[in-house]
Formats: structure tokens, sequence, C-alpha cells
């Protein structure tokens, strides 16, 4: 049976827009989005994925203001090829491709709600494909394309109204699709059972600056190896820059894994340093209340038609502060390029080994 997107010429392959070209049950396709000011005291996080060979189609929004953190998530089934972004309270309206784009929370009364409007300062930027493999399985082969900007409208949380102001707020995002673990997973077998994890390290810093953005994206094997490479610069009109292989030092808080500062350096084409200096403020784990690897929720995971969820997370619990060592962290990050003054996320994973580091298991910490 067709659906409304096949009036459209926009097919890839020799389906209905209904289906997708592979029958992997880890498809996704998901729209990620920060917001925060310029203290970096409040960082709202919010995303909404369709999950179309399982039939599902979720959304979050969580919020951190201080030592609490207050979530809204909804899940719904996703049928019929429906063309709104829409499950829930939560929605994603595509005002301008690449441009602009809304983005509403009615959830006040479960004590966040927001109708903001996203506007990019620089061109969208296409990242490198991103390829994992367990023995010999793909378990990730995902596209993203991400970029910078501001945010304009209103933010309400527990009880507290907020004027976003484009001149103080602003942001990243980025739209994925592809393959990548959801809460549908494998059964275990050999793979699993003779291939033990032993860490994972990711740095995914994407920075707005008055003349251009810059996004580096590094992922690593516990011994070091470097299995995944981006450093770019991209300018207003369009034009990207390489800036070949980047290599950071990473300043964590003793007896822990929380990333205080970093210097990343680069060059561009001329050989010239391309330095940056990062000072991370407020932060999310996103396993907590975003349903990444979250243990209470994941992406994708059926709960039943029109559910809708809300927690506040006391984030000064052990339980709680416990989950952050073992998923991936969302920073605001303070930066210079060279002295120049920005804003972006500074997004971190360091999970067991990494030899680099110093690292040696899973509950290695800085000295």
């Amino acid at each position: 049976m067709p659906v409304p997107l096949d009036e459209f010429p926009i097919h890839q392959v020799p389906l209905s827009m209904r289906h997708v070209a592979t029958s992997d049950r880890n498809f996704f396709d998901r729209w990620y989005f920060n917001a925060h000011d310029r203290s970096g005291g409040v960082f709202l996080i919010t995303g909404l994925g369709v999950y179309k060979n399982v039939g599902v189609i979720d959304a979050f929004a969580t919020v951190r203001v201080g030592d609490r953190q207050f979530t809204v998530r909804s899940s719904d089934a996703y049928e019929n090829g429906m063309l709104d972004a829409v499950v829930g309270p939560l929605r994603v309206e595509v005002i301008e491709p690449l441009q602009k784009i809304r983005v509403v929370c009615d959830a006040a009364d479960r004590g966040i709600g927001f109708d903001l409007t996203w506007e990019g300062s620089f061109p969208c930027v296409d990242e490198a494909r991103h390829l994992v493999h367990l023995g010999p399985r793909v378990i990730m082969d995902s596209w993203r394309y991400a970029q910078v900007g501001s945010w304009a409208g209103t933010l309400h949380v527990d009880g507290t109204d907020m004027t976003v102001d484009p001149s103080v707020w602003m942001g990243t995002r980025d739209r994925a699709w592809g393959i990548r673990p959801t809460a549908e997973a494998e059964p275990h077998g050999r793979v699993h059972a003779e291939t033990p994890p032993e860490g994972f390290w990711w740095v995914y810093v994407p920075l707005r600056f008055d003349d251009f953005m810059l996004m580096v994206i590094i992922q690593e094997d516990p011994d070091g190896n470097r299995t995944l490479n981006e450093a770019t610069r991209v300018f207003a009109d369009g034009r990207h820059e390489q800036l070949g292989w980047p290599e950071i030092d990473i300043t964590y808080r003793s007896g822990t894994r929380h990333p205080e500062r970093a210097v990343i350096h680069m060059r561009d084409r001329q050989r010239k340093p391309v330095t940056v200096e990062v000072e991370t403020l407020g932060s999310v784990a996103l396993n907590t209340g975003a349903g990444y690897n979250d243990p209470d929720w994941k992406h994708g995971q059926w709960m039943g038609r029109s559910w809708v969820d809300s927690r506040a997370y006391d984030l000064t619990d052990p339980a709680i502060a416990a989950r952050g060592p073992f998923g991936v962290v969302d920073h605001v990050a303070r930066v210079t390029c060279n002295g120049a003054p920005g804003w972006g996320m500074f997004e971190h994973a360091t999970i067991g080994r990494h030899d680099p580091t110093g690292m040696t298991d899973f509950t290695s910490v800085a000295p």
C-alpha cells in the first residue's frame, strides 16, 4: 500500500517510502538539538526519532538546572508512513530545510514546556560516515550532518518561565540516520561471547565562532587506534577547510572521568596552528533521561501506544551520579580558537580502557 510520501519524486530504492532499504531492526532516523545560555546554567537537550523496522516513533526533552534534571519522553506506534514528526506532547516542524526548525513540548504540567525556533548560523556540514564492527557484524553504519545556531522563544522548567533570546541562547543540532544500536537488541551469541567490550572513547565537538563553525570528531579503540577522524572549519559562504589530524589533551577532574578542560591541536592547509582551548560548564549525561543507553527507557523501545512519562532526577543522588562514567556526556563548552571566543558542545565518552589517557579498565579514574 502506498503512503503520502510516495507522491513525491524522492525515492532512493524500488520500495514504497513506507520501507527503508535495509531490514536491520536497528535502523533509525533522528533529530537531536541542544540549547543553552552563555552561563551554561540551564542546558536543554531534545530529540525525536523514527524506527521504521520496529514500528516505533519516540521523543524526549531533558533540562538540567543546577543539580536537578527534568525529563519528559513519549512513544507511540509509527505506521502508515506518517508525515508529521509528532509524538505525545513533543513535535518537530521543519520551517526552512537546513536552516530554520521549530521544536515544541506541550508538557509544562509535567515540568518542561517550550516553543523554540532554531536558526542556523552557518551551513550544515556533512560528517564522515560512521561505521563500526563488532567482529564480523556491523553494529553502526550511519550518516549525519551537523549545524550550530541560535534559539528564540520560551522555555518553562519546574514552574519558572524563561525568555529565550537568540542573542544569548545558542546550541548545536544534528540529523542522523542509518543503523545504530537501539532498544531492539540482538541475542548475544558467539561474537558477543568472544569479543567482550573493553572500552569506548569518543569526542564530538561542534563549535560556533563569529566568522566560522568548527567540527571535531575523534573515536579511538582501547589501544588508541583511531577509527573516526574529523576536523573541519565551515565559513558563512559555505567554504569548507579541512584541518588535518586533530590531537587533543584533556584534563580530567581528579578522582573522576569528568573533563574540566581540553586543548585541541590542528593545522590549516598552510600548516599554521589552529588551537582550540575548551572549558566545560553545565553537562547532561545522555543515559539519564534522554534515552541513550538509559536504564529507564531506550530509543526505539516499544512502550505501548500513546505512552508519556516524566521524571525529575536529583543529580547528587549517588545512584544517578554513578551513571555518568558509563555513557556519553554532553557539556556546554566555552572556547577560544587562536584567541577568538566561541561556544558549543564538548561531547565526550570515556568508558573502560583507553591506553593514551591511562585508563586501564572500567574502574579507572584520573589521578
